[in-house]
């Protein structure tokens, strides 16, 4: 969701090499981005009421949406808007999590979601739940979804994975004092590339600015970046991994 749409259709395409499909009016000018002719994201306007505001939003898989916004309401969250039919795509529905994390369900009809691999350059890649109270959203996320999950055994890191028949859906991270107290709680997406330190530089030379990184990690290197609306996302290389697996403990 971007206020000047294409400011970051010019700005992703740089960065991502995304390519962008029609604007439909139809739909509130939802405009599809592919890589490599597959999927991967869609930029469209705000809403009315959120002029101003430029965000990621992660859609949720959901086999019925109005299913999941009661669980979404039985479990201390807030549905803001929908279930809602878009066309023969889908319907859609957003939320907000009990700590303040807006996030949004999916059921798809024609238009299923992401189509790139998650390795593949440009694709969405993994995302993480950025909260103050994460054992909110430790307690919510499975109640709503099919989640199990696993904590990371590190005394310096407060993660947790959650995952579906034994693969890695979302990661949950404790906000430290290290946030800024105006940054609101939020799902960081990811985005794969081939070269973290040349996106970074792309992304810096467009008015991006960089929050963390580039670090190596075992899952990649990777590194934070705020676009020129300030809208936050992650790059990640994941071909280029450094150090062990953590260890993780089923808390499910």
């Amino acid at each position: 969701m971007f206020s000047d749409v294409e400011g970051a259709k010019s700005f992703y395409g740089d960065v991502l090499g995304w390519t962008f499909g029609e604007s439909s009016s139809e739909y509130g000018n939802y405009t599809q981005a592919y890589a490599n002719g597959k999927a991967v994201a869609a930029v469209v306007p705000p809403m009315p009421g959120q002029e101003g505001m430029s965000q990621w939003c992660l859609y949720l898989a959901s086999p019925d949406a109005a299913a999941t916004a009661g669980r979404i309401r039985e479990n201390g969250g807030e549905v803001l808007m929908g279930p809602m039919q878009v066309g023969d795509f889908g319907t859609m529905c957003l939320a907000r999590d009990p700590s303040g994390v807006v996030f949004g369900v999916w059921q798809a009809g024609v238009h299923e979601g992401f189509e790139a691999p998650p390795e593949q350059p440009g694709a969405f890649c993994w995302a993480e739940v950025f909260t103050r109270e994460p054992e909110k959203s430790d307690a919510f996320f499975p109640a709503v979804f099919p989640y199990t999950a696993k904590q990371m055994q590190d005394d310096g890191v407060d993660f947790r994975l959650f995952e579906v028949d034994g693969d890695m859906i979302l990661g949950r991270m404790r906000m430290t004092d290290e946030f800024p107290p105006e940054v609101p709680p939020y799902i960081n997406v990811y985005f794969a590339v081939d070269d973290c330190d040349e996106a970074v530089s792309r992304a810096t030379k467009l008015g991006g600015v960089l929050r963390f990184g580039p670090m190596d990690t075992p899952f990649g290197r990777f590194a934070a970046i705020s676009d020129p609306q300030g809208a936050s996302f992650s790059v990640i290389d994941v071909s280029k991994t450094e150090g062990e697996m953590p260890q993780l403990t089923d808390v499910s």
